[in-house]
């Protein structure tokens, strides 16, 4: 078995971050949907703008939403753009298929989906 990439949302841009909040990252349902992200989930999250990189675990969002919550919100800044990913485990045989990579335009709305992975 082999810890592979499943799914990347790419680019999108932080649209908050809530120290408050208990954690997470807040995500648009939509793009949950077509990353195949399960609420709760967890996701690896990197920082185009300054190089951070965390993990926390997703939950649904509003239309357009990035927002990271609690301590992952002192490590972006809203406006960031952000790379979304997620992974999971494959036998020998399922390894050639490729990832689904989401990339989204500024208002994080989805504009096209790549790749080959079954989700």
């Amino acid at each position: 078995m082999r810890l592979m990439l499943k799914s990347k949302i790419h680019r999108a841009t932080v649209t908050g971050a809530s120290i408050d909040y208990e954690g997470s990252i807040s995500i648009d349902s939509r793009l949950m949907a077509a990353a195949d992200i399960c609420e709760y989930e967890q996701v690896q999250v990197l920082d185009l703008d300054n190089g951070a990189r965390l993990t926390t675990y997703a939950i649904a969002g509003a239309a357009g939403e990035i927002c990271l919550n609690g301590a992952a919100a002192r490590l972006v800044t809203v406006g960031d753009r952000v790379i979304i990913l997620t992974y999971h485990w494959l036998d020998e045989a399922e390894c050639g298929s490729l990832p689904v990579i989401i990339h989204v335009d500024e208002k994080n709305a989805p504009v096209a989906r790549t790749g080959t992975a079954a989700v």
